[in-house]
């Protein structure tokens, strides 16, 4: 599988982000990253204007939102967002990124390549050391980013939940 990021400029990709996102509100399940699920995708011009933060306020930091698009099949397989820095509350749990691939597509290596191709975008931003927050039950996740180069420094509590909190060197 051949996977490449893009960010969404215009329409080219709207009836993939449509496909993707209607899949995993069939599922009934939480799209993540947050970024691809925090506004109504059906208001494209909107959405594409609300994927990414420009300015740090109001506790957010600067990110960009990257989707993952499989080329030979044309479709998005997943989607991926880069922290530009981390404040305080992303260096407890949160980290650099946050990923999320589409329900049909999982247990593929999808989200092992996504990291990885992130990890470049990283580099470009001059993001040296890398952290990725998973959910410590979240046992693919932690597998992606151990393939990644991802070693864990410890875990942390958050509203009751355990995160395991990953640096990768890039």
């Amino acid at each position: 599988m051949k996977l490449e990021l893009v960010k969404l400029t215009d329409d080219t990709y709207k009836s993939q982000v449509h496909d993707m996102l209607d899949e995993w509100n069939r599922a009934g399940e939480t799209i993540f990253p947050y970024a691809v699920r925090k506004a109504d995708y059906h208001d494209f011009d909107y959405y594409i204007n609300t994927l990414e933060v420009t300015e740090g306020i109001d506790g957010l930091v600067p990110d960009s939102t990257f989707f993952c698009r499989d080329i030979e099949r044309n479709i998005f397989v997943g989607a991926i967002n880069i922290r530009h820095y981390l404040n305080e509350n992303l260096l407890l749990n949160g980290g650099h990124m946050g990923d999320g691939v589409r329900p049909s597509e999982r247990r593929k290596g999808v989200a092992t390549q996504m990291i990885g191709l992130a990890l470049d975008e990283c580099k470009k931003l001059g993001i040296d050391k890398v952290l990725v927050v998973c959910a410590k039950e979240n046992i693919g996740s932690a597998k992606s980013i151990i393939n990644n180069g991802g070693e864990l420094e410890n875990e942390v509590v958050v509203n009751g939940v355990v995160y395991q909190r990953y640096w990768i060197e890039n």
